[in-house]
């Protein structure tokens, strides 16, 4: 799933509302009660209430939407077992059919948004197996649910009101409108606001849909990508090859230099050409200096908007990559990773060191790398900020 840090900026954290009946919890409580505020609250913004009630009349609370989000263990593989997993000749075969099937609407993506197609084909796949998997929670629930759930009010109860202004305008059903567990919807996955902000006709029928017209859901997404700050007609990522005495510390996406000034530093692509001289980029290490090298270029960061999953990120990078010609990565001969548990045992030792890595959850993320790095360095081992059993023993 994805968590899109344009709603994250655009959700401030719900404020308390007071209904009749007492003050309405912002989270958790009785789920009836919290319903009864959001009720309220929607009134308070301006929708009539025969709307409110008629919006609210069933939902439930999901308790698989729940257990889903709890069990989000697939982001704890590794970049080379992650990709590995999710692309397949298949899905490259179909994806590039696609891209014929709908060269008329990648063109105008293109066009229009400066988006390539590898990137939305990548996205599609992923998100819903070119639409064949959109899910089967229904959103009002999946999104009422973890809105009341504590863990991030502040990032779905918005959604519920988005929601609402959709059911207003005959875009969504309250019963039938179905996703996946976090609440999106449609062929690439979108939530409620998301769709009400950058929502294309694509096909001309005069509707938004995402879950049935392809060209709708595309141009869509691409839009969406664009007001995220994707610049057009740029490069993303690529495999690159890096020289043995590079400089290690240099490495990673908190570090850039221009593509001149990493090109003299001996870095090579693999292939093709590398993007504009005066381009900003990172080198990319996602298994260490002996496992697969990427240059990441400005584009890249935009994917962390869609998805904050440092592992799912660069595997959609790639595989767009694949899906307009790139060859298989070399996958070099990484070092050997830490296990789940071991990860966390990492991750308590950062934070007693007085590292900022988050929360303890055994997920490789971008604060726990940059803390890998940076006890790498103090300690005089190579730091490519990928955590090994030798790192762990040392610590």
């Amino acid at each position: 799933m994805r968590f899109p840090l344009s709603v994250l900026r655009s959700a401030a954290i719900a404020l308390l509302f007071t209904a009749s009946a007492g003050v309405a919890q912002s989270c958790g409580g009785s789920f009836s009660s919290f319903v009864k505020g959001l009720k309220t609250e929607a009134i308070a913004k301006g929708h009539a209430k025969s709307s409110v009630n008629a919006f609210f009349a069933n939902v439930r609370q999901d308790p698989k939407v729940i257990k889903a989000d709890r069990s989000q263990g697939v982001f704890q593989m590794t970049f080379v077992d992650f990709s590995r997993r999710l692309i397949s000749q298949g899905r490259i075969n179909k994806g590039r059919a696609n891209a014929k099937t709908y060269s008329n609407t990648f063109a105008r993506m293109e066009r229009e948004y400066g988006v390539s197609r590898g990137v939305l084909l990548a996205f599609w796949a992923f998100e819903t197996d070119y639409g064949a998997v959109q899910g089967n929670f229904n959103t009002l629930n999946a999104l009422t649910t973890l809105a009341h759930d504590c863990r991030r009010p502040q990032l779905f109860r918005p959604q519920i009101f988005s929601a609402l202004e959709l059911f207003e305008r005959g875009e969504f059903s309250p019963q039938n409108t179905k996703g996946a567990w976090a609440g999106e919807i449609g062929m690439v996955q979108m939530l409620p606001a998301d769709i009400i902000e950058n929502g294309v006709d694509g096909d001309g029928d005069g509707k938004v849909s995402l879950k049935t017209s392809a060209p709708d859901a595309l141009l869509s997404g691409a839009r969406m990508l664009r007001n995220l700050g994707w610049r057009a007609n740029e490069p993303w990522l690529q495999q690159v090859v890096v020289p043995a005495n590079l400089d290690w510390t240099k490495t990673g996406l908190n570090h850039t230099k221009t593509v001149a000034e990493w090109t003299r530093l001996g870095v090579k692509p693999r292939t093709g050409n590398l993007g504009a001289k005066n381009l900003s980029a990172s080198i990319l290490l996602p298994q260490g200096r002996n496992g697969p090298a990427f240059i990441a270029y400005p584009n890249f960061s935009v994917y962390f908007e869609w998805n904050k999953s440092f592992v799912y990120v660069t595997t959609a990078a790639y595989f767009a990559t694949r899906l307009e010609g790139a060859p298989v990565y070399d996958a070099g001969n990484p070092d050997a990773g830490l296990s789940a548990a071991q990860m966390k045992q990492l991750q308590k030792k950062l934070k007693a060191l007085g590292h900022d890595v988050g929360k303890v959850d055994g997920i490789l993320g971008a604060k726990t790398r940059a803390a890998v790095q940076a006890e790498q360095a103090r300690l005089g081992m190579a730091a490519d900020a990928w955590p090994t059993p030798a790192l762990l023993k040392r610590l």
